[in-house]
Formats: structure tokens, C-alpha cells, sequence
């Protein structure tokens, strides 16, 4: 078949134009373009394979360079089925385009909602310090209407394990086996039509995305100049530089121009212009000034001392891991070889090989320094950085991150006691006995596993006594079943995961995404401040059983935080409870660095956690709605809401909506309403509807001084009246016991005062 030639800048098909062939590129590149972004298409690559399912091109392609195009007709699905069956050669290069198109966009999916997440954080933020510098400075603030603008919920967020799934065939199929399976064309149908139609699902959430990602730009770059940009730079350029506030208030305006100078999400000629005329301002009142230079030259300076000293970390590491490390001459070589890739999270198979290779050396060299670490008390820095944060080269992290590792290292303490932990000194708990180790996939923890060999015959009594007391084989445990899928989970880049702290991954400033026990604290706070019995566990007072005989109390674990040693954007609830002992802290994970904005990120993990708690305290009748509780009455909710005579039509397709964006799991539907439920309805800015609402208030209840004041608001007025029913008959009853323990002479418990305060909400 003869080829056509396409000049330099020639467009193919712009979004929108009709599907009608396959075009192989014989040879050059073309521009694939999609919302917010480009990838790039070379010779072998097949245009239009991500599209077979649709009706119309959804991405826009242009030539890069002169191009020639092989062209095959396809009318409908049964034309591609002929074409595969008669040209058998095509099979293979019809597959491995659509792994490697398909790849490059769901990696692109993640940072994408990253992006959106950090954006909406940093507009509130932004509005809030111009607000405040307004006040300060007795200046009347510009009104910009932020309450219609949400947080990013990622509705059609494409599922996590998609990016393995295909990255896993592009292997298959690029290997020795794969001439076996083109020979198989029913099957490679198969995969070509769901692989397209899974690029178009990713595709529909960068669309959403990008959509997003211009609502939010335009509230900083508008047409009509009435914006957070303008009200910003105006208020500068009034305080003048010398203002003492002038330093942070340049440094926002910075920001914005970084972030959308060149984001395809706003008009880039309007705004380099007006960005322009801004710096011209800044350059008329600029006076000279060495200072930023001298500054400059002083962080340099740091950065070079810091590096003098963690020079040859490799070496450090590998050092103080022992010479009888096999994998050691293995691991330096991959670190060289990672360090110069052009791209290391490239999706070429060559490239997963390595990455996989280095986390599979890196988990051990890891356990191999935690061990050789209790055996001393003295850890040089490179090993601290190591154990805190992945680090494992200074070229690799480069110099600025360096610094700021080094620094943190120094510094790091160990904030068990507030219940934060970095990875590191939780394996240290958990050799200390201080924690179990957590449970494995098959919900078994350490002891049930060890029960279990023993009752197969695979251990003797006394091998299993042992092996319950060995505390390297508990740790070994946690490594095994926590450290090895949470490190590659937290990263959230699933398809291109890689331990080693690479500057690459760096999305924000580290300080800025450094989790801090402060940080915590204050969001579980803010959490508790909306939702104050979350941490709460129902319970018999123990202690004083003689005197409160079954009466129950209700006790706060907080949760365990643990700090995985990467650079991430996920949290993961990662178990409700410690082993099968209820009254215990439950273990929520990030990364240490975390790119997101930790509250947001916290306040899914506590929806998790209320679901899960529900269901472990409730067992198989957690969806039983003649067991009231919340996992069963909001599953009640949601299985028959078109029967609730109490929804409007309306209410009901919101409900339908809400459900197909959370792939129909009534967990994830409740944790998008708990989100809402502490973000909105508990700041007075009613989302959800009057059944939920009323779910929402009756298990997840608002303390007193939140409920007084949502009182006023006619949403919440019945429904607060008859919560305030139910408190009154439990206070009633506690009042009644403590009296009767008054009239015996006996002293009144403190938990049960405690009891008493819970639930009048005034914990």
C-alpha cells in the first residue's frame, strides 16, 4: 500500500471531524492533543487506535515533521476485524500503539487531579490573605464571589489498577509470547475495543479536569481584568515595596505567574501581556538592592556545604548496609543507570524493567539498614535521609532538595507520643512491641498467621512460641505486607513507581508538602470540630466495672498516623483497628512529602474510616436496616431511592449522578457526602439532600456549639430538635445513675463525667 506524505505543520484531524480510517506513521511525528496536554506519536504508532469506539475524533493531531501515513479505511468495527485478519503484522502494531497511547494518558490523570486539588486550596488561600492585608491595612477588599466555585471531587477519576492492567499487556505482548497472542485476533478485538473505550473514560476525566482547571484560572485571569490577579497586583503596587508585607504578597503574585503563564487553561497572549505590564511596574519602583542577590548567593553557598558533607551517600548507604549485601553492586548499577534516563517515568518497558528491579533492591536494602540501625545509636545523615525519605543520591535529588532533606533530617524527632510516625520509627515501634504489625491481605494479623502454619503442621508448638516472640520477624512481617504496596500506592503513580527520591517527582515546594504532627493535628481538629465523635469507640468501663457494671461509655482513639518515605499524592485508611482489638487506634498513611492538601486528604480517610468502623463493629449486618446504623441506613438510602417519596425528581437524579461517578460503591458515594458534610454543610453552606443530611447529622453529630448555631438555619432546625430528644433521654439516664451512685456513697467515675459531656457534644 502506497503511502501518503504530509508536510511539517499539516493538521490530520482536529476533534469533532468524523472517524473513518487508521493511519500507521511510516515515518516522522505527529502531535496528539488533548485537554491540557500533548504527547507525541513516531514512527509504528497508529492514529486514531484510541478512537475505533467512537464515532469521531476526540484528539486533535498535527504533524511535527514531514510525515508519511499509511492509510486504512474503517467504517465500523467489522472493517478492523478484516483488516487484522488480513494483514496479520498489524495486529502486534495495532495493540502496542493503543498500550502506549493509553499508558501515556493515565499517567497524566493523577498529577492532572493534583494540579486541580492544589489550585482550589490555593485560591481560598489566596483570597484569604488579600482579605486579611485588606483589613490590615484599612483597604476595602474587591469582592470576588468564590461560593459557587467546590473542591475538585475527580468524578470520573479512571480506576487504579488500569494503569498496571495495560502497562502489564504492553509487556506481554512487546515479549516472546506476544507473536503467540496476535495470533489470537478474537482477543485482540477484544482488547482494542475496551482499551479504546477506557481512553476515552481517561480522556473524558482530563477534559473534566482541564475544564476545572479554567473555571478556577478564570477567577485569576478574566477577560473583563476584574480578577484576583489585578486586585493583587493593585494592592502591591498601593502598599509599595517597602511595606513590610510586600515580601509575601510578591511571593503569591510570583506564584500565579508561574502556575498560568504558560497554562493552555487561560488565553496565554492575554496574560503574558498583562503579566508584562506588571513587571514594568515592578521594575519603575524598583530601588537597588543587594539583598536578593546576597541571598541567593547564601543558599548557594548552604547548598554546596550540605553537599560536601552527603557526598557518596550511595556509598554511605550500601556501607553502613553491610558488605554481605548480595544486592549491593546490583543496586549501584540501577542507580547510575535511573539517574540517566531523560525520562524516568517513561512507560518503555526497558524502563518499568529497571524501575522494578530497583524497588524490588530497594525494599531490601531497606530492611537491611533498619536492621544494622538497632545495632547502633549513631546514624549518619545519607542513612537518616534514607530511612525518613527514600533518599539515596545527591545528584538524584539534586542540590536545593538536599538542603532541605539534610535540614529535616537533623532536625527529625521521634512524635510517637502525638501518635505520627515516619516509617522508620514505626518499624521501631513495632520491634519494640510497642504496636503490632498490621494486618495482611488475607485480614490475618501476625499471631493468626503464625496459628495458621502451626495448625497446617507447618511449625511445631515451640517453633510458633518463638517465632511470636522474635521481633525482627515482626518487623519483617510489616515490611512484607505494609511497607511493599502502601510506598507504591501513596506515591499514586501506580504504572511508574520508583522508591528513590528523585527531584523528578518534586510537583511542590518539600517544606510546603512536609507532613508535620502541627499539620495533623490541626486537621483532625477541623474534622473533630464538624464531626466530634468520629474517633469515639462505644465501650464497657473496664476500669470501674464493680461500679458501672454494663454501663456503657464511649472512649477516643485517635488514629496513628504513619509517614511512608516518598514523594506521593494518596493517603490510604490502611486498617480501622489494631488486629481484632476494637478499643485501638486505627492506621491512616501518607507520604511524608504529600503533594495534596493534607486536610482534604485526611477528611476522605475519616469518611473511610467511619464506613469501615460501621461495618467491623456491625459484621454481616452491616446492610441490615432493621440493625440501625449508618452503613446500613445510608446503604438502605441509596439501594431504594427511587422509592423515598421524601426526594424530589430532581434530588433522585443527583443521587443517580453521584452514583455512577462513584462506580456504583455505596462507600465511595458516602465518603463524596462526608466530604461535603464536614467541608460544606458544617461551615452553614447546605449540598446535600434532607435524607442524607439527616443520616449525615444522626451518626456523624455536630458538638453543641456548631449545633447550636446550624440550629438557626431552617435545613437543620427539626432535625437538631430531635437529636436534642435522644440527648436529653441519654443525659436523662446518665443523671438518673449518677444519682443513684450518689444516694450508695459511691464517688462518680470520671468517665462517667466524661460520658455525660460526650453527649451533650462539649468534648
Amino acid at each position: 500500500m502506497a503511502g501518503s506524505i504530509l508536510e511539517k505543520g499539516k493538521l490530520i484531524y482536529s476533534s469533532g471531524q468524523p472517524m473513518t480510517a487508521l493511519h500507521i506513521i511510516a515515518k516522522g511525528k505527529v502531535r496528539a492533543t488533548y485537554p491540557g496536554g500533548t504527547y507525541t506519536l513516531v514512527q509504528g504508532d497508529v492514529i486514531g487506535i484510541c478512537e475505533i469506539c467512537s464515532e469521531v475524533h476526540f484528539v486533535d493531531y498535527i504533524t511535527l515533521e514531514d510525515t508519511t501515513l499509511m492509510t486504512y479505511p474503517l467504517n465500523n468495527i467489522d472493517a478492523l476485524e478484516k483488516v487484522l485478519r488480513s494483514h496479520a503484522a498489524m495486529v502486534k502494531l495495532f495493540l502496542l500503539s493503543l498500550f502506549r497511547q493509553l499508558n501515556i494518558v493515565l499517567e497524566k490523570v493523577m498529577p492532572a487531579e493534583t494540579i486541580c486539588d492544589n489550585l482550589y486550596q490555593a485560591l481560598t488561600n489566596d483570597y484569604s490573605q488579600y482579605t486579611a492585608l485588606c483589613s490590615r491595612y484599612r483597604v476595602q477588599p474587591r469582592a470576588l464571589n468564590l461560593s459557587e466555585m467546590n473542591a475538585y471531587l475527580g468524578a470520573e477519576t479512571p480506576d487504579a489498577w488500569m494503569g498496571d492492567y495495560y502497562l502489564g499487556l504492553q509487556h506481554a505482548y512487546a515479549g516472546e509470547g506476544g507473536k503467540f497472542l496476535c495470533q489470537e485476533v478474537g482477543l485482540a478485538m477484544g482488547i482494542l475495543i475496551r482499551g479504546s473505550q477506557d481512553f476515552q473514560k481517561t480522556y473524558a476525566s482530563l477534559d473534566e479536569q482541564f475544564q476545572y482547571r479554567r473555571q478556577i484560572a478564570a477567577f485569576y485571569f478574566d477577560s473583563s481584568g476584574d480578577d484576583l490577579f489585578e486586585v493583587l497586583t493593585s494592592l502591591f503596587i498601593r502598599l509599595g515595596p517597602n511595606c513590610e508585607d510586600a515580601g509575601a504578597l510578591l511571593s503569591i503574585i510570583n506564584r500565579i505567574i508561574q502556575e498560568f503563564e504558560k497554562d493552555p487553561a487561560v488565553d496565554q497572549k492575554a496574560v503574558s501581556q498583562r503579566i508584562q505590564i506588571f513587571k514594568k511596574s515592578l521594575s519603575a519602583m524598583a530601588k537597588p538592592d543587594t539583598s536578593a542577590a546576597e541571598t541567593a548567593d547564601a543558599e548557594a553557598s548552604g547548598n554546596s556545604t550540605v553537599l560536601s558533607e552527603i557526598s557518596g551517600s550511595l556509598t554511605t548507604i550500601l556501607g553502613f548496609a553491610g558488605a554481605d549485601l548480595e544486592i549491593g553492586p546490583a543496586f549501584r548499577q540501577h542507580v547510575i543507570a535511573y539517574k540517566a534516563l531523560e525520562d524516568k517515568n517513561s512507560t518503555e518497558e526497558e524502563v518499568g524493567r529497571l524501575r522494578r528491579m530497583l524497588t524490588a533492591e530497594f525494599n531490601e536494602l531497606y530492611a537491611a539498614v533498619f536492621e544494622r540501625s538497632l545495632q547502633t545509636t549513631t546514624l549518619p545523615i545519607p542513612v537518616r535521609m534514607f530511612l525518613y525519605f527514600g533518599y539515596v543520591d545527591e545528584e538524584l535529588a539534586g542540590a536545593a532538595n538536599c538542603a532541605v532533606l539534610y535540614d529535616l533530617a537533623c532536625n527529625m524527632e521521634n512524635h510517637s507520643e502525638f501518635g505520627v510516625y515516619t516509617f522508620y520509627h514505626w518499624l521501631l515501634a513495632v520491634y519494640n512491641g510497642d504496636k503490632n504489625p498490621s494486618r495482611n491481605e488475607f485480614d490475618e494479623d501476625f499471631f493468626d498467621n503464625i496459628n495458621k502454619q502451626k495448625a497446617t503442621g507447618k511449625l511445631t508448638e515451640a517453633q510458633a512460641t518463638a517465632m511470636k516472640n522474635d521481633a525482627l520477624l515482626k518487623v519483617k512481617f510489616e515490611m512484607d505486607n505494609l511497607f511493599v504496596s502502601v510506598n507504591k500506592i501513596t506515591s499514586g503513580r501506580i504504572t511508574t513507581f520508583c522508591p528513590l527520591f528523585a527531584e523528578d517527582n518534586v510537583m511542590r515546594d518539600l517544606r510546603d508538602s512536609y507532613v508535620t504532627v502541627s499539620q495533623i493535628s490541626k486537621t483532625l481538629e477541623m474534622i473533630k470540630g464538624v464531626d466530634y465523635s468520629v474517633f469515639f469507640r462505644e465501650s464497657l468501663d473496664l476500669e470501674n466495672s464493680s461500679i458501672m457494671g454494663k454501663e456503657s461509655i464511649h472512649l477516643e482513639f485517635l488514629p496513628d498516623v504513619i509517614l511512608m518515605p516518598n514523594v506521593g499524592v494518596r493517603g490510604v485508611m490502611w486498617q480501622e483497628i489494631e488486629g481484632k482489638k476494637r478499643n485501638s487506634p486505627s492506621r491512616m498513611i501518607f507520604s511524608i512529602f504529600h503533594m495534596e492538601d493534607i486536610s482534604a486528604t485526611m477528611v476522605r480517610l475519616a469518611g473511610e474510616f467511619r464506613w469501615e468502623m460501621c461495618k467491623r463493629v456491625q459484621g454481616s449486618r452491616w446492610n441490615d436496616v432493621s440493625e440501625r446504623s449508618l452503613t446500613s441506613e445510608y446503604f438502605d438510602y441509596v439501594q431504594f431511592y427511587r422509592k423515598n417519596h421524601d426526594l424530589s425528581n430532581d434530588a433522585k437524579e443527583k443521587i443517580k449522578t453521584s452514583l455512577q461517578r462513584a462506580k456504583n460503591s455505596f462507600k465511595e458515594m458516602f465518603v463524596r457526602d462526608y466530604i461535603v458534610w464536614i467541608f460544606f454543610e458544617g461551615t452553614g453552606s447546605p449540598r446535600l439532600n434532607k435524607v442524607a443530611r439527616k443520616i449525615l447529622l444522626t451518626y456523624c453529630p455536630f458538638p453543641a456549639a456548631l449545633s447550636k448555631t446550624q440550629e438557626q438555619n431552617p435545613m437543620f432546625t427539626e432535625l437538631i430538635a430531635h437529636q436534642r430528644v435522644l440527648m436529653n433521654q441519654r443525659l436523662h439516664h446518665i443523671d438518673m445513675f449518677m444519682q443513684k451512685l450518689r444516694v450508695s456513697n459511691v464517688a462518680i467515675p470520671q468517665t462517667l463525667e466524661a460520658e455525660r459531656s460526650f453527649t451533650e457534644g462539649k468534648i
